[in-house]
This record gives structure tokens, C-alpha cells and sequence, in this order.
């Protein structure tokens, strides 16, 4: 389990759960189980900890303790499967949104650029959309959009473009094959930041990364118990971006509406100010370096 995967602000992201020996709490992004275990030392006997992976993969992972829950399911679905488990309300949840260093360093997953593997990207391996149907199944135009959207890609159309004529003469079936079918734009200076952004926008569509958060976050207001916590760890600016604004706003566009008063209500309020890794810590771990942890709690 510890080869899985590196938690990372492992004990920033667990201190700020504010943890009572007593509570219940819940690790949504299971992994390789270092944030569970964390948080298990730090509960009573009397504490409870579910957590959630749809990764068939992480179950493997799962953690021998009484007060412990493993849940195979996104957490998209947090609140249906709690009340499933009995529970309502919860004294804190912790999220880790990277995907994790097994699932990169695994060739058959395709989540890396670095090993020429199926283009598959799929978190739950049962779902049907796989990074191979959004490339050669994908019309340009949705194709571009997801590029440009979730890669910010400003030359997002072009490399629609380019993909479209490629898989034309063959399927575009492994990492390789679309390196090799894009690689007038990928200049040896900027190449593994340019397919970082196309992997990372190809994979936030096949797992709808940011349409779960959005669901996610949306349950946190009423599942969290009074002075509950939201412990958020995220890796790139797309999902900082809705965390740092359902915080400030309970929102993701627009502000909150006024009462007749001039009074908004916002469901929740910061903890703290923001957190990111040291240098030691990114130093061991190279996947810290852009990590960054946003904790509120109800207001």
C-alpha cells in the first residue's frame, strides 16, 4: 500500500478535519489509504470513518478496523450511501482530487504521458467512456471544446483538428500513437506541458471530474454537523477555482443574491488561510508541487 500512492499535506489536510475521538468523518478519495489511516490514529473507539473509491483497484487497499468503512462508489453519491450506512451528518470530510501515483505509474491505466499504454483514463475501469472513445469517437467541435476548456489550450481547435485527420487514416489507440499524431505541437521545450494539459482535459471528460466536485460540494452544507469541517486538497486551477468560490459564494457563477436587507447568505466560511506544500515535502514528492488545501466549515 505505501508504493499506491504518497498522500500528500498528509498531516495539514488531517489537522484541519479538527478531529474528536468520538466523531464521524469521511476520506472520499481512498487511494492507497494514507489520509484513512490518519485519521483513524487520531479517532476513539467510538469514532467511525467511512471513506469512497471507485477505483477497483484502491479496494484492494482497504484498511482491517472495526470503525472502519469502505465504500466502492464515487463520491458524487456521498450522501446516498451515508444514509445507506446510517449516517446523516458527519463531523468532517477530507478530499484529495489528484489522481493518484499507482494509477499514474500503472501503463495499462493510460493516465501518463510517459508510458505507451491503452488510452483508457477511466477512475471506475466499469464506466464506458474511456479516453479512447473521446478521441476517435468525439466530433471536432466537442472534441475542441474539451481541450479548450478543461486543458486551456488557446490552439485547443487546431489539435481537434489534427486528431480528426490522424484517426481518419487510423485509430488513435495508445499514449504513443497520440503523441505521435500531435507532435508538430509539441515542441521539445514545452512537450510534456502541452500533453500534461491535453491528458488532463481528456481525462476531467471521461471521469467528469468537475461536474462531481460541483455535486460534491453542493451536499457539504447540509451533511456537515455544526463547526463540521471540509478538508480540500486540489492540483489544478479548474477545481481550485470552484472550491475557493462555493467557500466564498456557495456558488460556481455569479454572486449571492441580496436580501431586501443587503444581507447574503453563504452556506459555509474558510478555515485559516490557503494551504500549499513546503519545499521539503515537494522536495520527496515531486506531485505536491501544485497541490493546494482550501478548509471551511458552516458559517
Amino acid at each position: 500500500m505505501s508504493d499506491y500512492h504518497k498522500s500528500v499535506l498528509l498531516e495539514e489536510s488531517v489537522d484541519a478535519l479538527n478531529i474528536k475521538a468520538d466523531g464521524v468523518y469521511v476520506d472520499v478519495t481512498f487511494g492507497g489509504g494514507g489520509h484513512s489511516k490518519e485519521i483513524l490514529k487520531r479517532l476513539g473507539e467510538n469514532g467511525r470513518l467511512f471513506a469512497f473509491d471507485q477505483d477497483a483497484d484502491a479496494l484492494q487497499n482497504t484498511i482491517e478496523d472495526d470503525r472502519f468503512v469502505l465504500i466502492g462508489e464515487n463520491f458524487r453519491y456521498i450522501t446516498r450511501f451515508l444514509r445507506f450506512h446510517g449516517v446523516k451528518k458527519v463531523d468532517g470530510v477530507l478530499a484529495d482530487l489528484g489522481v493518484s501515483s499507482y494509477q499514474f505509474d500503472e501503463a495499462t491505466r493510460g493516465f501518463s504521458t510517459r508510458f505507451d499504454g491503452e488510452l483508457d483514463m477511466r477512475m471506475n475501469q466499469s464506466s464506458g467512456l474511456s479516453a479512447k472513445v473521446v478521441v476517435n469517437e468525439y466530433e471536432e467541435e466537442q472534441l475542441a471544446d474539451v481541450l479548450y476548456l478543461y486543458g486551456e489550450l488557446r490552439n485547443a481547435r487546431a489539435i481537434a483538428r489534427q486528431i480528426v485527420s490522424s484517426r481518419g487514416v487510423k485509430e488513435i489507440d495508445t499514449s504513443f500513437e497520440l503523441k505521435e499524431a500531435l507532435k508538430r505541437f509539441l515542441p521539445k521545450a514545452k512537450e510534456h506541458k502541452i500533453l500534461a494539459q491535453i491528458y488532463q482535459a481528456i481525462r476531467i471528460e471521461v471521469n467528469e471530474e468537475l461536474e462531481v466536485l460541483k455535486e460534491f460540494l453542493m451536499q457539504m452544507p447540509e451533511l456537515l454537523n455544526e463547526e463540521g469541517r471540509l478538508s480540500v486538497i486540489s492540483y489544478h486551477s479548474l477545481e481550485d477555482r470552484l472550491v475557493k468560490r462555493f467557500i466564498r459564494t456557495g456558488k460556481f457563477q455569479g454572486e449571492p443574491e441580496k436580501d431586501f436587507y443587503g444581507n447574503t447568505n453563504e452556506p459555509m466560511k474558510k478555515v485559516g488561510k490557503l494551504i500549499v506544500p513546503t519545499q521539503e515535502e515537494i522536495k520527496v514528492n515531486n506531485r505536491a508541487r501544485s497541490a493546494k488545501l482550501r478548509i471551511a466549515t458552516l458559517k
